[in-house]
């Protein structure tokens, strides 16, 4: 197993357990103790978890996993949501995308929809409007896509750009459909992020829409982060996978939320 590979697992691990024990991470990934704990040595130099004896615990009550180590997680479900989100966009209209695994496969999609390039004579066939460095890397090279990009702060852990430049930026604009990517959504609390400028950035995309769509796997269903985007209230649709609990999907229903599952 590689470096990477192990870093990643380790990180899973740790966000599922809150903690790790060095002897059994080390029997989980089949390496030896040695090894484990000098990944979490080199894990606690870049400040991804707090060393203890014995071990490591996570960075506060909820924790992050940065993107780069959240995208081989859900990796079926999240591109058959992403096609699902993608197919409720028609030519020449505004998207707005916030960062995150769900939304830059939403992004891959829509580069890869053949009908958008140069539709019914349309340039530019779609504009898309980020906040997120990876998703304007992977769509500045798309000539039938206008991209406009938020200014801000970036944040490492999620490629996101926040603060009052990207508030400036949204706050002039006007879209026909915000796509949020999450941390968790609750049918009576809402919608929610692990960082609180992360927060309010896309709570400003969203209000800057016609129609909000929230596009994540269904590991987010029922769950809560530190700070929320908004209410359940303001999403009209919700796009997961099949694997969501049928009783959550319900009280989403039953709130005025469109569910569609893939």
């Amino acid at each position: 197993m590689s470096r990477d590979a192990r870093w990643t697992s380790l990180l899973d691990l740790l966000a599922a357990e809150g903690r790790l024990d060095v002897e059994e991470a080390a029997a989980a990934l089949n390496v030896s103790a040695a090894t484990i704990r000098r990944d979490l040595d080199q894990l606690a130099e870049q400040q991804m978890l707090i060393r203890t004896r014995g071990g490591a615990v996570a960075h506060g009550v909820s924790y992050e996993l940065p993107l780069r180590y959240r995208t081989a997680r859900h990796t079926e479900q999240k591109q058959r949501i992403a096609a699902a989100v993608a197919a409720m966009v028609g030519a020449g209209e505004v998207v707005g995308l916030t960062g995150g695994t769900t939304t830059t496969e939403v992004a891959r999609a829509l580069a890869l929809r053949g009908d958008l390039t140069g539709a019914a004579g349309r340039h530019p066939a779609l504009t898309v409007v980020t906040n997120a460095l990876n998703i304007a890397g992977e769509l500045v090279i798309r000539p039938q896509i206008k991209l406009v990009v938020t200014g801000g702060v970036a944040r490492p852990q999620s490629y996101e750009l926040t603060g009052p430049l990207a508030a400036g930026v949204l706050h002039e604009i006007t879209l026909d459909l915000a796509v949020l990517g999450i941390d968790g959504i609750d049918p009576d609390e809402g919608v929610y992020a692990h960082h609180e400028d992360e927060a309010s950035t896309n709570r400003l995309l969203a209000q800057r829409a016609r129609r909000v769509v929230v596009a994540t796997d269904s590991s987010k269903i029922g769950r809560r982060a530190f700070a929320r985007i908004c209410a359940t209230g303001a999403v009209h649709t919700l796009v997961t996978d099949g694997g969501a609990p049928p009783a959550a999907l319900a009280r989403f229903a039953d709130a005025g939320v469109e569910v569609v599952t893939v």
